[in-house]
C-alpha cells in the first residue's frame, strides 16, 4: 500500500486510527506490528493496538493534540515503522475433541474429513497471530486450511471454557478465560493465555508464529498440575 493510500483518521478525542489497508494480508499487519513497537517510547501514548491492517493509539488529550500526534508519528510512518520484528515461535499444546473439543466431530462432517483429519490438518499448519481483541488475550490467528473453514454457531454458547481452541469461517482462535462464544469448538489448551500478574500478562502477541501440538487426556491434566515442564 503506497504512503498517499494510507489513512490517518481521529477516533474521538483520544484515539488515532492508522489505516494500511481493508484486507487480511499478514505483510499489512506486519506493518501494524512494526510501527506500535517503534511507537513503545512515545510518552502520553495510553495504549497501542495493532489489528488485521491498522493501529490504534490511545493517547492523552493532555500531552497530545490530534494534529500535533499525526505530526509526531509521520516520521516513524515514512520509516515503514522502523523496528525490527524478531518473530516468536510457540508451541502450544491442545487436547482435541471429546469434552474439550465438542464441535470436532461435527466440524468433520461439514468439511468432509475424519476428526483424526481434522487434527492433522489444523496441527500441521502454522498460525500467525493478527491480533488480541474480544476478550484481553484472545487470539484472533490467521493460517488456517481453506478446508477447516466452517460458519460460526447461530447462536453463541452462554459459556466458552478458557483454552478453548475454535474455529470461524476460516479463523482460529483461542479463549483466554470462559466467555460467552459462538466459535466451533475443537480442543483446548491447558496453558493460561492470560494472567494479570504476569508480565506481560498475555502469553501471545501480535506477530507471534504458533503451532498447535496435539496432547492427550492424561497429558492435558498433568500440565494443569504443572507436572510437564
Amino acid at each position: 500500500m503506497s504512503v498517499s493510500q494510507r489513512r490517518i483518521v481521529p477516533l474521538g478525542d483520544s484515539a488515532l486510527l492508522i489505516v494500511f489497508g481493508d484486507r487480511i494480508d499478514p505483510a499489512l499487519n506486519r506493518r501494524a506490528v512494526a510501527l506500535s513497537k517503534a511507537l513503545a517510547g512515545l510518552p502520553g501514548i495510553t495504549d497501542r493496538v495493532p489489528a488485521y491492517a491498522s493501529l490504534t493509539l490511545h493517547y492523552d488529550p493532555g500531552v497530545w493534540s490530534h494534529d500535533g500526534l499525526v505530526e509526531a508519528v509521520t516520521p516513524y510512518l515514512a520509516d515503514e515503522g522502523g523496528a525490527v520484528l524478531e518473530d516468536r515461535h510457540i508451541l502450544l499444546p491442545v487436547c482435541y475433541g471429546g469434552e474439550h473439543g465438542p464441535d470436532l466431530d461435527e466440524l468433520a462432517r461439514h468439511c468432509g474429513l475424519t476428526p483424526e483429519e481434522v487434527i492433522a490438518r489444523h496441527s500441521g499448519g502454522e498460525y500467525l497471530v493478527y491480533f488480541l481483541g474480544f476478550t484481553p488475550g484472545f487470539a484472533y490467528l490467521g493460517g488456517l486450511h481453506p478446508a477447516l473453514a466452517m460458519p460460526r454457531h447461530g447462536t453463541p454458547r452462554a459459556s466458552v471454557p478458557a483454552g478453548s481452541v475454535g474455529i470461524a469461517g476460516e479463523q482460529t482462535g483461542i479463549y483466554p478465560q470462559a466467555s460467552p462464544g459462538g466459535w466451533r469448538l475443537i480442543g483446548r489448551t491447558p496453558l493460561r493465555l492470560f494472567d494479570p500478574l504476569r508480565e506481560p500478562p498475555c502469553l501471545l502477541a501480535p506477530g507471534d508464529r504458533l503451532r498447535f501440538v496435539p496432547i492427550g487426556p492424561d497429558e492435558y491434566e498433568s500440565h494443569l498440575k504443572g507436572e510437564v515442564r
